[in-house]
């Protein structure tokens, strides 16, 4: 992820100018990377520094026991690195995302990947040299040096790792590594963004549309079942063209995963990947435990979705598409806006004030694009600067959703960075996601709040469900499915992409109820697996999962204003990473090692499938 002055050129402002009465103007709806750097100059000489620079990481090596003046300049040494690392790293790979097609900006992007990682090599003595100190220096240290305490929650989670760092010679040897450990997932993404052959398909309105993974995720919701059908059919057999490279690709990712944790002395892939934020294993199992009884639920609100579509078939085209099909309910971008900003209110005017301000000073990249990343994120690395997200809006309720979701993590980028030292702002993944589910629960409230018809509700409800079931019990089931393919790993069987369409097709079949002529999937669709980027994330989804049921609790209680409540959760928010994920949800009421949250959210599904019955008895259907 870097570059070098031959590059230069290739840099250019990068944003998208129309011509208006002779002049230009920038669109209000691409980001403004200028934040970070003012020039691509700038950015390469910024490179050039740091690259200079990262033999500072190595000045302290050999020194610590001499005391905490030691320690301290070295620990300052690696967080400077490190912000400027961050910078040049979101600068580079936001750069890349504009349009994966361009090589000079894949090229940068690597570039800055290899400067990271000869940083993490020069750095890579220094938990070994402190775990080395005889016991109690370090606390002694914090005790006489008061410019460590920012450094007090790294240091004591460095000793409760003392059993997987290895030596400085290993440590850097494992640090080395990463030149090539990035390789699977950097392949699959460009083959699958810029270099699968997506097929072009002819709507039955006579549309033309080609079939990349952003219409896909546009057109599977089609109202048209013939459409679906065909949308399906087409995609997937796209996928199954590549399902042996696919499959090559991810059972890389998972060795990579496998060495990582055998190197660090874990007795398992998911361990290692837990333990890195201290959540315990019971999460784990207990999501997984909690959301296979619930299957009835699940399959319940599939027998509902039959019935508002009036399918008596359903199949796994079925499950997107709205389930008021007359209802056409569409949201340009600058009315999205608003009704974000409107639905945060219940969080206080600051930070609404932030997200509008956000909206107006082009911290979000909006539309699709040709060769443009899909899907969406928010990147909130940048301490000093601000969050931006990546978003591919298609005006309708999802993207709205999505939204408010992305600036759920911006929010949380920006409060803990303004509220944290660097040293502690940066939060785990574990409690990422409860921002953002937090902010669709809002979305919701307000949407449920100014709906005017029946339609309109059941269409809300509707989404509302499926935000459940791709939340919950579809990131449950990739859970899953990742831990499955990980024991397979640990147990010395190979993934080929025909072994892995096959443990995904059964999970899929058990999940939807195929066996119990709930929904029918065909065998043409097990290949979904090589279409979730998430599976090259290490045990990743399942926090989406979790962060559901700890944000559907947490929105409960602040939309009943219940006293403490926002200050409670905007605590949660400002805390960033300065106690262990799982450790700050107790704090704020959520146990996700017991059954209490996935019930509770299991009953919230059971609610919005009683109103939507509700409505149905009115209209005497």
């Amino acid at each position: 992820m870097l570059r070098n002055g031959v590059l230069v050129l290739v840099l250019i402002a990068g944003v998208v100018m129309t011509s208006v009465a002779g002049e230009s103007r920038v669109d209000k709806n691409t980001w403004q990377l200028e934040d970070l750097y003012p020039t691509p100059e700038a950015f390469v000489a910024a490179r050039a520094d740091l690259a200079k620079r990262l033999s500072e990481l190595e000045k302290g090596k050999g020194t610590l026991g001499s005391g905490p003046a030691a320690l301290l300049a070295a620990l300052e040494a690696g967080t400077a690195i490190r912000k400027d690392l961050t910078r040049l790293a979101s600068y580079a790979s936001m750069r890349a995302d504009e349009d994966t097609r361009v090589p000079e900006n894949l090229v940068a992007r690597q570039e800055v990947m290899q400067l990271a990682t000869e940083a993490r090599t020069k750095g890579a003595w220094l938990a070994p040299e402190i775990l080395a100190l005889p016991e109690g220096t370090v606390m002694h240290y914090l005790t006489v040096e008061p410019k460590l305490a920012p450094y007090r929650f790294f240091l004591e989670d460095l000793e409760r790792q003392r059993a997987h760092t290895l030596s400085p010679a290993e440590e850097m040897l494992l640090a080395r590594t990463g030149l090539v450990t990035p390789t699977a997932q950097t392949a699959y993404g460009i083959l699958t963004d810029a270099d699968m052959p997506y097929p072009t398909v002819k709507l039955g309105d006579g549309t033309e549309v080609r079939l990349d993974k952003a219409a896909y995720t546009r057109y599977r919701a089609a109202t048209s079942r013939e459409d679906r059908i065909k949308v399906f059919a087409e995609f997937w057999k796209t996928y199954s063209e590549f399902e042996r490279t696919l499959g090559v690709l991810l059972d890389g990712q998972v060795k990579r995963d496998l060495f990582n944790a055998r190197a660090r002395k874990y007795p398992s892939c998911l361990t290692a990947a837990l333990d890195d934020s201290n959540v315990p294993e019971s999460v784990y199992h207990t999501l997984l435990a909690e959301a296979n009884r619930a299957l009835p639920t699940l399959h319940r609100a599939f027998k509902l979705r039959a019935r508002l579509l009036g399918i008596s078939d359903l199949g796994y085209h079925d499950i997107y598409p709205p389930l008021v099909p007359s209802l056409e309910m569409r949201f340009p971008i600058d009315q999205a806006r608003a009704l974000v900003v409107e639905a945060v209110a219940p969080l206080g005017p600051e930070y609404a004030g932030v997200v509008k301000k956000g909206f107006e000073s082009r911290w979000m990249d909006v539309y699709p694009r040709p060769g443009k990343r899909s899907g969406a994120y928010s990147n909130g690395s940048t301490y000093d600067v601000h969050p931006y997200v990546l978003m591919n809006y298609n005006d309708d309720y999802e993207s709205l959703s999505t939204l408010a979701h992305e600036w759920g993590h911006a929010m949380h980028s920006y409060l803990a960075n303004a509220a944290q030292p660097i040293q502690t702002a940066d939060y785990s993944i574990f409690v990422a996601e409860v921002a953002s589910t937090f902010n669709e629960a809002l979305l919701l409230d307000r949407m449920l709040k100014q709906a005017k018809t029946d339609d309109e509700r059941l269409s809300l409800l509707g989404s509302y469900l499926e935000g459940l079931r791709g939340t919950f019990f579809r990131q449950t089931m990739f859970a899953e499915f990742e831990l499955m393919i990980h024991q397979a790993a640990e147990r010395g069987e190979a993934l080929s992409g025909k072994k892995l369409t096959e443990m995904y097709g059964a999970l899929l079949r058990r999940y939807h109820g195929h066996d119990q002529g709930v929904m029918r999937i065909d065998d043409a669709y097990a290949v979904e697996w090589a279409y979730i980027p998430h599976f090259y994330y290490n045990f990743y989804v399942y926090q989406y999962a979790t962060s559901l049921a700890a944000s559907s609790l947490l929105a409960k209680d602040v939309l009943e204003a219940k006293p403490g409540a926002r200050e409670r959760y905007l605590g949660l928010l400002k805390a960033g990473g300065s106690k262990y994920p799982y450790e700050l949800l107790k704090d704020a009421g959520v146990d996700l090692a017991t059954p209490a949250p996935y019930k509770a959210l299991e009953a919230r599904m059971s609610w919005a499938m009683d109103e939507i019955e509700a409505i149905l008895a009115r209209r005497g259907k």
